[in-house]
This record gives structure tokens, C-alpha cells and sequence, in this order.
């Protein structure tokens, strides 16, 4: 493994301060990664993989391999031990099913990327005025999934003319705020290509309740939290960190594998199903979401907040996450994306 990293570093032009940087450790600690002395931890392998560009399944078997060495090296009765481990894992081993794309959804992602290769052969007549418009619709909808009472208009006031409201609480007028500032933050890691990693979620996520709860801001939460109306129980806070970490390898394992649209609802479902924070577990899911549309060319996919849409959406949430069944929020998701992206067009065109 330590060559492997060596390598890869190298290969990347990256200096081992560069590399300490990006992952937020001592210099240091990056040399002894290379030389063997110190092993990196289950999370510093997955952000390796993704600053270095390295199959996370490669790095973590080579991690896993050394790990089970240095073990159980010394112990007489290590490979009877491993053969029986081997076959308890093929045997607990259940493949996800969700993974397959089932005909209807192939059917709306096949309209689709017709759609985006339309709009890639437009592009140059999109403007910045299309795009705030669009972007303050999905300010004012994802807030009003949450709860938020401000109208479109209001919205617009509060991010783009900086009025108060009368009636409104302080709260909604820094939802509007923090959303859109939110949006220019994943619109700047979208057109960097910046990788995933959990400083990108934590960093939308204290945007999303910056004045709100800054105590929570950017923070997993430390106390276990109910879903109002929900039958799904989130996991224990102490299990959160660990679920966020198969968060990231579930995404660097499976981002080639899938459709950009698929990838991007399941990285959204499988957010708030964690239910990370003590709140914003809602707007953050989405605008990662929506980070990884737009870091493949695809457009803003705007999940409406009217009654009718909400029950629409946490239906097909309470589906996914109590009957582990994603179609109907895959085909949701979906059907959004292929919205806006008529919509889209209908504008530029």
C-alpha cells in the first residue's frame, strides 16, 4: 500500500504537503503513510482514493490486507481462521437490488440524456439571468418543503434586495439567505470538479444553518432524532460518523457505475436516511444532489414544495428508507431532472 500511495502521489504531481493539506493532516503523516510506519484510517484510505484518483476497491483491499497481517500474522491457525471468515462473508454477502434500473426509469433517463445532449449543443446561449431566476425557484422550493413561509416573491426580496418581511420570522429570512448562499457554494464546486468528500457536505451544510444553530453548523449530530411522520428511525448518533464513512465509499465505488441522475438520487435518499444533522438533513441531501448534477452537465433538478409535491416526495422517502424500495423516489428524482430540463430549453430556445 504505501507504494501504491507513493505512486499515485507522485503520478498527480501533488508534493506531500500538498497531499497533508487536501486531507487535512501533518505533512508528517503523509510520509509515514508512504514509508509503511504509520497506517491511515478507514477514512483517510477513502479520501485518498478520491484526491489520488485510485479505485477505492484497490486501496482498501490493500489496506484491509495489511491490516489483516499485521493481525493475525503471528497466529498459528490463521489461514484455517481466514477460510472460515471467507466463507461467512459469501454467505452474508446480499447483493443491493436497488442498483438495478428498472424499465420505466430507463425510459425517463433515455429522454433524459436526449434532452441534455440538446442542451450541450445550446449551451452558449444560457446567461446568468436564466440561471438566478431558476436558482431563486429552488431557494423558495426547498425551503417550502421545510416549512418556510415566504412566497417567491418574498424570497426574492429577502436574497436579492436585502428587505425585511413584516410577519416573517428571522429564521425564514436566514433560510432564504443561507440557501442561496448555499447554491453558490456547490455551483463552485461543481465547476472546479472538486471531489466529494465529507468536508464538501459539512462545508454546505454550515452554510445551510449559518445564524440559525451555528453550535450545529457543520457538525454530525450528538444526540439521536425522530422523522415527524416518518416510520423510519435514524441511526444512533454514535453510529453516524461510521455510516457517513460507508456514505463516501458506497459513492466512490458506485459514481462510474450508475447514471449521473441515478447516482445523484441515491446520494440524496441515502444523506437523509442517515439524518447526519440535528436539522437541514433536507436542503443539505438536495444540494448534494444537485452538486453531482451539475458536476455532469445536467441541470438544477427543482423538487417542488406545494402540498401536493411534498406528500409526493416524503411518500416516496418513507418507501425507500422503511420498505427498502427506491423506485418510486429514483423515478421522482428523475422525473424532476427531465422537467427541468425541458424547461430549460424551452427558455434558451
Amino acid at each position: 500500500m504505501k507504494q501504491l500511495l507513493k505512486s499515485a502521489r507522485e503520478k498527480k504531481g501533488l508534493l506531500s504537503r500538498e497531499l497533508a493539506q487536501t486531507l487535512g493532516i501533518e505533512q508528517a503523516l503523509v510520509s509515514k503513510f508512504e514509508t509503511g510506519a504509520r497506517k491511515p484510517t478507514k477514512a483517510q484510505v477513502i479520501k485518498l482514493a478520491q484526491i489520488l484518483d485510485l479505485p477505492i476497491q484497490t486501496l482498501m483491499v490493500a489496506w484491509l490486507k495489511e491490516k489483516i497481517i499485521y493481525e493475525l500474522a503471528d497466529e498459528a491457525f490463521a489461514l484455517d481462521a481466514l477460510k472460515a471468515a471467507e466463507a461467512e462473508i459469501k454467505i452474508s454477502k446480499v447483493p443491493n437490488k436497488q442498483l438495478a434500473v428498472s424499465k420505466d426509469l430507463a425510459i425517463i433517463l433515455k429522454e433524459i440524456d436526449k434532452l441534455k445532449n440538446q442542451l450541450d449543443a445550446i449551451r452558449q446561449f444560457d446567461s446568468y439571468r436564466i440561471a438566478q431566476a431558476l436558482e431563486l425557484e429552488y431557494t423558495f422550493e426547498s425551503n417550502r418543503i421545510e416549512g418556510n413561509t415566504l412566497t417567491l416573491k418574498e424570497t426574492d426580496l429577502v436574497i436579492n434586495e436585502g428587505l425585511t418581511i413584516s410577519g416573517k420570522s428571522m429564521r425564514e429570512h436566514l433560510e432564504a439567505i443561507n440557501h442561496k448562499d448555499a447554491i453558490s457554494y456547490m455551483k463552485q464546486l461543481a465547476e472546479s470538479n472538486t471531489l466529494l468528500l465529507e468536508r464538501e457536505v459539512l462545508g454546505i451544510h454550515q452554510l445551510v444553518l449559518r445564524g440559525i444553530d451555528d453550535a450545529h453548523a457543520g457538525k454530525y449530530r450528538n444526540v439521536q432524532v425522530m422523522i415527524k411522520g416518518s416510520k423510519h428511525m435514524p441511526p444512533a448518533p454514535y453510529l453516524v460518523a461510521k455510516q457517513m464513512e460507508d456514505y463516501f465509499i458506497w459513492y466512490q465505488t458506485h459514481k462510474a457505475k450508475l447514471h449521473p441522475v441515478v447516482l445523484a438520487a441515491e446520494m440524496h435518499e441515502r444523506l437523509v436516511t442517515i439524518h447526519p444533522f440535528i436539522d437541514g438533513n433536507g436542503r443539505t441531501s438536495r444540494l448534494v444532489m444537485n452538486l453531482l448534477l451539475l458536476q455532469k452537465g445536467y441541470v438544477i433538478a427543482n423538487i417542488k414544495g406545494d402540498a401536493k409535491s411534498r406528500l409526493a416526495y416524503y411518500s416516496a422517502l418513507e418507501e425507500a428508507q422503511s420498505n427498502s424500495n427506491k423506485e418510486h423516489f429514483l423515478q421522482l428524482v428523475a422525473s424532476y431532472e427531465l422537467q427541468a430540463l425541458e424547461r430549460y430549453l424551452k427558455v434558451l430556445s
